[in-house]
């Protein structure tokens, strides 16, 4: 592949590049890393990104799933990391080698949502994330318990990290353009991240959503047991709740309670 060459986005990659300059510029604004601070870039595309984040920081990374976008990064960016490998596999444990990490990316909208459930949870010592992801993501992301876009990937989230709705990013800034819109969200670390009931949490937050609009005591009825009377005293929840009304810090306390079940409760 030649210097400069044209590469095509792919579909089944859920490829949509990021073309304008004063929206990546606002992107490495709000991702806020010093100079000197590493930098790991997600789905680097055509480089609209990376060419800012290389020209203000000395140590970028970036982890590419295409590899005609290997090659092509790796002759207009001789400096730059590359790692080629897929999201959804890596081995986010690793990131606890480059301690204060600040992970930055536009993620396909595809596997948005699967990719930041690993990262947020399997990610150590890092200090921000910020992400350009499909706006209704974005609000799933950020939403409190309560509220309609409220659930399980919002829970999950929630209990690793604060996250915060950045702005809104029209579609006209991409190409191809997609027919929605996006959004850009920032994560900072939770001070005390559900690393100890991980496994519990994801359990319990799989089984009261696949159920969400029923009543918390409908979707336990058959395991109820005076652990979880006292945990509905505990934090003065009704068994008529739904889970949407359930805060993240709550939901990982319930999972303490029936994690050691949970094998006897599937």
């Amino acid at each position: 592949m030649t210097r400069g060459a044209f590469v095509s986005p792919k579909r089944s990659l859920g490829q949509n590049f990021l073309v304008d300059p004063n929206i990546c510029r606002r992107i490495v604004r709000t991702l806020g890393a010093p100079p000197g601070g590493p930098i790991l870039e997600i789905g680097p595309g055509r480089g609209a990104l990376t060419k800012i984040l290389i020209e203000e920081h000395s140590l970028v990374m970036a982890l590419e799933k295409d590899r005609d976008l290997v090659s092509w990064l790796h002759q207009e960016f001789p400096t730059l990391g590359l790692i080629h490998g897929d999201g959804l596999t890596f081995c986010w444990e690793k990131s606890v080698a480059l301690p204060g990490l600040f992970i930055v990316g536009n993620l396909p909208y595809n596997i948005a949502s699967p990719m930041i459930w690993e990262m947020v949870s399997r990610c150590q010592h890092w200090s921000a994330m910020v992400f350009m992801v499909q706006k209704e993501v974005a609000q799933r992301l950020t939403a409190s318990s309560g509220s309609g876009a409220y659930g399980a990937l919002s829970a999950w989230v929630g209990n690793f990290v604060i996250p915060c709705y950045e702005f809104s990013v029209p579609a006209h800034v991409f190409r191809p353009r997609p027919k929605i819109e996006s959004a850009v969200v920032r994560f900072v670390p939770h001070p005390d991240p559900a690393w100890a009931v991980a496994s519990e949490l994801s359990w319990v937050l799989k089984v009261l959503f696949q159920q969400r609009r029923k009543q918390l005591g409908s979707i336990l009825k058959a395991h109820w047991s005076f652990a979880l009377e006292a945990w509905c005293a505990r934090w003065y929840v009704d068994r008529r709740v739904r889970p949407e009304d359930l805060s993240p810090e709550v939901l990982r306390d319930l999972a303490r309670v029936i994690g050691p079940n949970s094998q006897a409760l599937k």
